[in-house]
């Protein structure tokens, strides 16, 4: 009991750092009123009207566009935003109120304004805001927003936050991991990328290699689904419930500086506003070059609300889980695999063993000790890489100044900084046979297979395929990856002051990394 107590306190360290943080204030300065003034927008244009040339494909299958480009899957965020008619639901497991985050509310503030219905479901550990803020964007009669399983963050002490983890540990560590952007009902935007800086090439020093899928059509009811299951379930609590705040939210000028730091070019650049206006042209070359693929066979995959009932503590898996599971066990040429994290158990070990002795080729990559941002999961990656390359699988490790990460890093910040951000990767992705894609939140870890809620979307097309693969392949070139083997390794690229820190995370549980 004492040890378990001991790993108890020692996981609470850096959820008290995430809460102290989060516990900071964030200020949007007022600026000219003269920059909103400038931008115009296209009223005529609706979402129902450039989608109409679509209407009969959409009936019967998916449109697939993969979004590799940070910069890009941003700019078909904000442009769906900016011309929703009806609703717009929205599902992540992390909502920053950094620059993106921050011109995400302004368009979804603008939305709102329209009479659009906005719905935002975001767990609680990770929102980076003051509560005060929350209830401010919660107050427009069009927005409603609910956080997943709260009591570790929003609206609770440093005190609170430790006793939640010290009471009810696997309550406090079950997290909705789940990330899905829906518009109108009926075009979704699901991956890895969750509302931050880092995620869409915009953070001046680290930023994260990443991959989303756009949706458009029959499977976007599965995903629409999905989020009604979380917005209903007792785990999502409005966020006026969590504060007993007093403070008058009825000022009707209350978002002006919201628009104007939003409208300021040293926010949002003109070049990415331009970028807007081309979307549905770029969406209509797109179409015409063959790279909207309209497929019969597109999965979505949910967790439900509280992934598992706990019945053998922190183990048991989701559907997620065994899906992936299954996929793993029926490939029979080839398993390509993208993920942040690499924690491998006996039991997933087996699993691959048993692929690679059927004649399946596995190569994976994942974070180096360079370029990860999570010393824990890479310390229990560090300690049984060994046993995975034993199993026949290849494993090659990001490097954090690839050429690939530099050459599609957005001009827009190339133009900002003197010395280039590094990377690391964030995409969870998964070719199986070169004909089955997987693209969606879930990492080759314990905590994704036991404690998250994650999605999944599962494409089977050859076609698809390819396009991922082309992608894939060029992050396993030796100037964007290290191969590792038994005998060698990447992990001396750092300094040793950041190798006895990851040496020093071995006493964490693998189970709950």
């Amino acid at each position: 009991m004492r040890a378990n107590q001991f790993t108890r306190l020692l996981l609470l360290i850096p959820f008290l750092l995430i809460a102290s943080c989060s516990d900071s204030e964030k200020h949007v300065e007022a600026s000219s009123p003269s920059f909103c003034d400038q931008i115009e927008r296209n009223d005529t244009m609706v979402l129902s009207i450039e989608l109409a040339p679509y209407h009969t494909m959409m009936k019967n299958k998916t449109g697939v566009i993969v979004l590799e480009d940070g910069a890009g899957s941003m700019v078909s965020r904000a442009w769906l935003t900016e011309y929703a008619e009806k609703t717009i639901d929205i599902q992540y497991f992390i909502f920053s109120m950094d620059n993106v985050g921050l011109i995400a509310c302004d368009y979804l503030v603008r939305a709102a304004d329209r009479g659009v219905k906005v719905r935002i479901l975001v767990d609680d550990i990770m929102v980076d805001a003051d509560i005060d803020d929350v209830l401010m964007l919660d107050s427009h009669e069009n927005i409603e927003i609910k956080i997943y399983n709260p009591g570790v963050n929003l609206g609770k002490n440093v005190f609170e936050k430790a006793q939640k983890f010290l009471t009810d540990f696997r309550s406090a560590n079950q997290r909705m991991h789940n990330k899905t952007f829906t518009v109108d009902g009926n075009i979704v935007i699901t991956g890895g990328r969750n509302i931050a800086d880092e995620y869409f090439y915009y953070d001046h020093e680290f930023n994260f290699r990443d991959r989303d899928v756009l949706l458009m059509g029959q499977a976007t009811s599965i995903v629409a689904r999905s989020f009604e299951d979380y917005w209903s379930n007792s785990l999502s609590v409005p966020v006026s419930k969590l504060s007993d705040s007093s403070q008058d939210y009825s000022d009707p000028t209350r978002f002006d500086k919201l628009h104007e730091y939003a409208c300021n070019p040293e926010n949002f650049s003109p070049e990415v506003r331009n970028r807007l206006s081309q979307i549905p042209q770029l969406f209509r070359d797109l179409e015409s070059k063959g790279q909207v693929h309209w497929v019969n066979d597109v999965r979505f995959v949910s967790d439900i609300p509280g992934k598992n009932d706990g019945t053998h503590g922190l183990e048991g898996g989701g559907v997620t889980t065994y899906t992936l599971a299954e996929l793993v066990r029926n490939a029979k040429r080839s398993i390509v695999i993208q993920t942040p994290y690499l924690i491998t158990t006996e039991d997933s070990r087996t699993l691959f063993e048993e692929a690679v002795g059927r004649g399946v080729n596995i190569r994976i990559l994942t974070n180096s000790l360079a370029s990860t941002d999570n010393l824990e999961a890479f310390s229990a990656f560090q300690s049984t890489r060994e046993e995975l390359l034993k199993t026949g699988v290849e494993i090659f490790e990001f490097r954090p100044d690839g050429k690939r990460s530099m050459n599609i890093m957005n001009g827009e910040l190339h133009a900002k900084t003197e010395n280039p951000p590094i990377f690391g990767l964030h995409a969870k992705s998964m070719v199986i046979d070169e004909e089955t894609i997987v693209i969606g939140t879930f990492n080759l870890d314990p905590r994704s297979t036991n404690l998250n809620t994650e999605c999944i979307t599962i494409i089977r097309s050859a076609q698809v395929a390819k396009e991922v693969l082309k992608e894939m392949e060029e992050e396993f070139k030796p100037e964007n990856a290290w191969k590792s083997t038994i005998e060698s390794n990447p992990d001396d690229q750092v300094d040793l002051m950041k190798r006895a820190k990851t040496w020093t995370r071995r006493v964490i549980p693998q189970n709950i990394l």
